[in-house]
C-alpha cells in the first residue's frame, strides 16, 4: 500500500505499525520454535516437559497466524476475490477492485464486532489460561488483527476509489 499520498504522519504512524508487526512476528515465531524444540528435546531425553507448553504454543499459533495475515494485507498479498479485476480493462478495474476492498474491509468489521463479543463473554467468564492469565487477554489478537486488516483494507479501498476517479495513478 503506496504511503505517498498520505499526510505525514499518517505516513509514519503506519511505518511504526508496519516495524512493531513485523517485530511481533519475529519474536513470537522464534519462541514458537524455540518452545516446541524444548519441547521435543525434554520429552524425548529427559522424560520431563514444559508446564503449558502445549497451550503456550496452541497461543502462539494463534498470534502468529494474525500477525502472518496482518503482514499478507498490508502487502495487498491476503486471500482476496480477484478472478474478474485481473481481466478487466485498466480504467474499469480500479472501480471493481476498490468494491472487493469494500466487502473485505465489511467482513473484517463484522469479525472485530463478533471477536469483541467474545471477548467480553470470556472476560464475564473469569475463565484462565496458564492458571493466572486471563482467557480474554489471550485472545486479543482477534480484535486487534481483524481492526488492523480493515484499517489497511479502508486505505486500500481510498487508494483505488481514487484511482477510479482518476485522481491517483493506475499502479
Amino acid at each position: 500500500m503506496p504511503t505517498r499520498n498520505l499526510p505525514p504522519a499518517l505516513a509514519r504512524l503506519i511505518k511504526i505499525v508496519t516495524w512493531t508487526e513485523n517485530a511481533l512476528l519475529i519474536a513470537m515465531l522464534a519462541l514458537m520454535v524455540g518452545l516446541a524444540a524444548a519441547q521435543i528435546l525434554l520429552r524425548n531425553f529427559f522424560d520431563i516437559s514444559i508446564f503449558g507448553a502445549d497451550q503456550m504454543l496452541r497461543l502462539l499459533v494463534l498470534w502468529v497466524a494474525f500477525l502472518g495475515a496482518i503482514a499478507a494485507s498490508r502487502e495487498g498479498k491476503h486471500i482476496h476475490v480477484d478472478a474478474i479485476a485481473r481481466w478487466l480493462p485498466g480504467r474499469i478495474k480500479p472501480g471493481v477492485v476498490a468494491l472487493t476492498d469494500l466487502f473485505t474491509l465489511t467482513v473484517c468489521l463484522l469479525l472485530v464486532w463478533q471477536s469483541l463479543r467474545f471477548i467480553q463473554s470470556a472476560r464475564e467468564s473469569g475463565e484462565m489460561v496458564f492458571g493466572t492469565l486471563p482467557v480474554w487477554l489471550a485472545v486479543t489478537i482477534l480484535p486487534l488483527g481483524f481492526t488492523l486488516i480493515a484499517l489497511r483494507y479502508g486505505l486500500r479501498l481510498r487508494h483505488h476509489v481514487l484511482q477510479a476517479l482518476g485522481k491517483e495513478a493506475a499502479e
